[in-house]
């Protein structure tokens, strides 16, 4: 799962899950793919994992679905291809609950690819430490970084990055970057 409880799909985006054998550890929460059907083209954000999906498949959305076949149909042949998502708006960073400086968990949202790491810095960016993404999709470290703010330096699978300074640390708190890839 992606744990997006606090995100809502970009307008022009559709949602699906995708395939558990390809799920990764998380790695295509957020990513996007171009999915072509029988009676049409679509985005789709990967938003959840689909346990029971062979390798590559994908459940569409009601929405997504209609979209491109017709639904009584059940399942329907597409082939689909990881497109950037064409969000215009920032990187957010989403603190889980119970965050804090002795336990660091965060989420990474509305990005145009898919993220590859989250590193923290306690001393302005002289030196970058490492996350752990979890299969629910958020980054995070056990011990915390022992401090309330944080510079945060997310990276995508192209090797684009957005860094943010000072990220506060606080439980369900969200901070907005100045940009995306």
């Amino acid at each position: 799962m992606c744990s997006f409880s606090t995100y809502t799909i970009p307008s022009g985006l559709y949602g699906t899950a995708f395939s558990g054998s390809a799920w990764d550890s998380a790695a295509k929460c957020g990513a996007c793919v171009k999915v072509t059907g029988p009676n049409g083209v679509i985005t789709a954000m990967i938003v959840d994992q689909c346990p029971e999906c062979s390798a590559g498949q994908l459940d569409l959305f009601q929405d997504a679905f209609a979209k491109i076949g017709d639904i009584s149909a059940g399942k329907i042949a597409t082939s689909y291809e990881f497109v950037e998502c064409g969000i215009t708006s920032a990187i957010k960073l989403h603190n889980k609950s119970g965050t804090s400086s002795h336990w660091f968990s965060m989420q990474v949202l509305n990005h145009n690819e898919p993220v590859a790491k989250l590193e923290v810095s306690t001393d302005g960016g002289s030196t970058w430490q490492a996350t752990t993404r979890q299969q629910y999709n958020f980054f995070e470290n056990s011990s915390g970084f022992g401090t309330e703010t944080v510079d945060v330096k997310v990276t995508s699978e192209s090797g684009s990055s957005v860094t943010v300074k000072d990220v506060s640390v606080a439980a369900d708190s969200e901070t907005t970057a100045s940009g995306n890839f």
